[in-house]
Order: C-alpha cells, then structure tokens, then sequence
C-alpha cells in the first residue's frame, strides 16, 4: 500500500506546482521518477516521453500512467494518474467559484502575468532536457535537423514528420 501512496504523494506534487501543461511538467517529472525515487534511468524516461507524445493524450498524464504502470501494476498506474490531474481538478473547482468575482482584479492579473515567462523557462528546460539525452550520434542530429527544417520552413505536418521520422530511425539505425 506505501507505493501506491507514494506514487500518488509524488504524481500529486507534480500536479499541483506544474503551470503551463505537460511539457513544463517534465523538469519535475524527471526529478521525482529519475532523481528522487528512481523509478525510471534518465533513457527509459526519454523512452516514456516519447511514446506519451505520440499517444493520444496529455504528456503528463500518459507519463504518470505509464511510471506508475511500470512501478506497480494497474493499481499503480491509477494511483499516478489520480495524483498528476487531481491538483488540477481541484484548482479548477476553486478557480470557478471565485473567477467572476476576481476576474478583474489587478493583483490576479499581476500574478498571472508573471506566471507567464516561469511557463516559458519550464518548457525550455524540459526541451534542453530531452534534447540532450535524444542525441545519440551524428545521425540522429541530422534527422533532427532535418524534420526541424522540415516542419519549421517547409510547415510539413508534424505527424507526418514523426511517423517518416521513425521509418528513417528504423532504417538507419
């Protein structure tokens, strides 16, 4: 029963101090599921963000089903889920109950205005994150550079960059 606790205490704290969505979520995922409890090494966790983003759903969520999953079972895995949206659903509860009344206040709006480049810092982490623990060789910094250009200059559809980036990964390596 303490792993499952755990596993709800740890997803729970991720939930509740995470602002900007799955991918600034990921510096503190990695901390609890790599650094904390060692749940996952640093290339299995790289494995499990990229398997959650390319199945349906939000990254954090198919993170936290997929740890807890891999730590303790189905049980597991529902106890990690609960914990991640929890803190959300909560907020949210909250939020709208008040959100009319302070919708206009100067103190809200400050607060969220300087939310806003700790989103942006969370995100660049967790990028800077993955790509160094992406980059195996040359090769996959050339197939990165390559669906960058792609989907950046020539706007190829990102899905399509992912399934022909996989067919070029089985091919080459």
């Amino acid at each position: 029963m303490m792993i499952y606790l755990k596993l709800l205490y740890s997803f729970f704290k991720i939930g509740l101090f995470s602002f900007g969505g799955g991918y600034a979520m990921l510096p503190l995922i990695q901390r609890e599921v790599v650094s904390v409890n060692k749940w996952l090494s640093m290339k299995e966790f790289i494995n499990v963000v990229a398997i959650s983003q390319v199945t349906p759903g939000p990254v954090a969520i198919n993170t936290a089903t997929y740890v807890g999953y891999k730590v303790a079972g189905i049980l597991g895995s529902s106890f990690a889920t609960l914990g991640v949206v929890l803190p959300s659903f909560i907020i949210i509860l909250i939020v709208s109950k008040f959100f009319f009344r302070f919708r206009n206040n100067k103190y809200v709006d400050a607060a969220f205005t300087g939310l806003r480049p700790a989103v942006v810092g969370l995100i660049a982490a967790a990028a800077i994150l993955v790509a160094f623990g992406s980059f195996v060789d040359y090769k996959s910094v050339l197939i990165f550079l390559a669906a960058f250009i792609a989907t950046y200059k020539y706007k190829i559809d990102p899905i399509l960059m992912i399934i022909l980036s996989g067919i070029v990964g089985f091919l080459v390596y």
